[in-house]
């Protein structure tokens, strides 16, 4: 690595499992890029809910990676492993990573960086990864969406509820969208949702069925959503489950699954492989970053906090009151 790289690192760390409060200031070396990977100094990172689940002990760092949360950075690169082709140190990039975020600099496969799209600052680009890789593999590649098909999406004023309503109108579906309260319902609509549903003042179920069903459900909420889903869903649906806000543990009658021929999934994105995560990459510089650099596709950041409030940003999360992406400004 370059003599002008400092040796050490500011990063907030998880101190123990816990509340937000557990997120702590600390110094940490430098990490040292592998043979693949890049070294980032990143510009921002976002606040997203694996983070959440790190921080409380439910979901812990695969074998290898790091140990601090923050699973996408834009910034950038200042050194380069041996095998890195592509990029070139003073690239300006935004990753998907294994973890790390939270910190001055990250190490990150350079196969997981793309380009920051045309008209998209530095700081609001932290906030693509995350959620454009997660939609873009579990409704497009595994779910298949296609043109004309109905595309429910649940908490649609979220980081990943904007991110699906935008890419499903981009992509020729249409998308219907809940929400509550209606300043939220709003959001959704100027996104582009062809319907928004305020689930406190409506059923969706019954809105859903009245348009014929919906073809692909993505779910965060989980809890009595869980067997609405299987009601709304029309024959041969495709659910996606990427949440559980409202629990994971329910009782319900799976019969609508074979009777309408339904799938149901769900999936993280940490644990896939690298190359799939390679794919993914590609695939969205090619077909999605060409929306957001002409304008179709807006990003949308909620809040912009400092790297030391983040436990200001995970407690702003775990009140599920914001629209959009939080993100941590780090350099």
């Amino acid at each position: 690595m370059s003599k002008a790289l400092p040796a050490t690192m500011q990063a907030v760390e998880i101190s123990a499992p816990g509340g937000p409060e557990v997120l702590k200031p600390v110094e940490r070396p430098l990490p040292v890029p592998k043979a693949h990977e890049v070294l980032i100094k990143v510009v921002a990172t976002g606040v997203n809910g694996p983070d959440i689940m790190q921080r409380k002990g439910l979901y812990p760092a695969p074998k290898g990676a790091s140990d601090l949360p923050g699973l996408e950075v834009s910034g950038e690169i200042v050194a380069k492993g041996a095998n890195v082709q592509r990029w070139a140190v003073g690239d300006k990039v935004v990753a998907l990573t294994n973890g790390g975020g939270y910190a001055e600099y990250v190490a990150a496969d350079a196969e997981h960086c793309l380009t920051v799209p045309k008209g998209i600052s530095m700081v609001d680009a932290a906030g693509l990864p995350e959620t454009f890789f997660t939609v873009w593999s579990n409704v497009f590649i595994g779910a298949g969406l296609k043109a004309g098909e109905t595309f429910l999406v649940h908490g649609g004023a979220g980081g990943i509820g904007t991110t699906c309503i935008q890419l499903g109108k981009a992509f020729g579906a249409k998308v219907v969208a809940t929400d509550s309260p209606q300043a939220r319902c709003k959001i959704c609509k100027d996104l582009g949702a062809d319907r928004v549903i305020d689930y406190r003042a409506e059923d969706f179920v019954e809105v859903v069925r009245a348009e014929g069903g919906a073809n692909v459900i993505l779910d965060i909420v989980g809890g009595p959503n869980i067997e609405k889903n299987l009601k709304a869903a029309s024959h041969d649906a495709r659910i996606i489950q990427l949440a559980f806000g409202a629990g994971s543990k329910v009782e319900i009658n799976l019969m609508p699954v074979m009777l309408k021929r339904l799938t149901y999934t769900g999936s993280t994105l940490r644990t896939r492989p690298d190359a799939y995560k390679a794919r993914i990459a590609r695939e969205l510089e090619v077909q999605v970053w060409p929306h957001i650099a002409g304008g179709k596709i807006r990003v949308v950041t909620h809040t912009i906090l400092p790297l030391a409030d983040a436990a200001k940003g995970h407690a702003l999360m775990e009140a599920s009151q914001h629209t959009g992406k939080i993100l941590l400004q780090v350099g």
